[in-house]
């Protein structure tokens, strides 16, 4: 399967993620990740986000934080608390029913 990123249609597909770019070990914080300027129609919308975490110096990555499903009447947006140990990448997906999967992605610091 194809994930797209870039192009004509990545700015109403492609998840955006907000979160500090820098957090303390252990410290709980906000992470939102949405797509905006989709239009949720039956025939069209944002199904699914699901966001993942790529921690370094991890064996096996990435880890699942979430998975959210949406219908039509659904604004696709998920805000998470999160706390982190090491550094690494937050990595969303998106799924457009008409378009495809969207990624996203945005490394945090952790000190």
């Amino acid at each position: 399967m194809m994930i797209y990123s870039e192009g004509e249609k990545a700015k109403n597909h492609k998840p955006v993620i907000e979160c500090p770019e820098e957090v303390k070990a252990g410290e709980e914080f906000e992470l939102r990740v949405y797509v905006s300027g989709h239009p949720n129609k039956t025939e069209h919308s944002i199904r699914w986000i699901e966001v993942y975490f790529e921690e370094e110096g991890r064996d096996f990555n990435p880890i699942m934080l979430s998975r959210s499903a949406f219908s039509e009447f659904v604004s696709p947006d998920v805000t998470l608390k999160v706390k982190l140990e090491r550094s690494g990448k937050i990595v969303a997906l998106a799924y457009c029913n008409k378009h495809g999967l969207w990624e996203g992605e945005k490394e945090v610091k952790v000190v």
